[in-house]
């Protein structure tokens, strides 16, 4: 199981997971279709789900320095410590 965390904030929103290492905990960010990785210290797992929360993509260990594009329906991100997504 891994908890979750909301970004609200501009500044949780900007920052992110970025300069973390050994990453245990996830973000939720709301409204949002597009994340970066870069300054991240290790790679990441990615779920883009739509308003009531359903699947619509995933990306597994995805390495720093890289964009994500979520397809059009995306309304939530979730970035997880790498090895959530089995």
């Amino acid at each position: 199981n891994v908890t979750i965390k909301e970004a609200k904030t501009f500044k949780e929103r900007l920052i992110g997971l970025m300069f973390k290492k050994n990453i245990k905990e996830g973000l939720l960010f709301n409204n949002c279709r597009s994340i970066h990785t870069f300054f991240m210290k290790e790679s990441i797992d990615i779920i883009c789900a739509d308003k009531d929360d359903n699947i619509i993509k995933t990306y597994k260990e995805v390495k720093p320095n890289k964009i994500i594009i979520a397809p059009r329906k995306t309304k939530k991100i979730y970035e997880l410590p790498k090895k959530t997504l089995k």
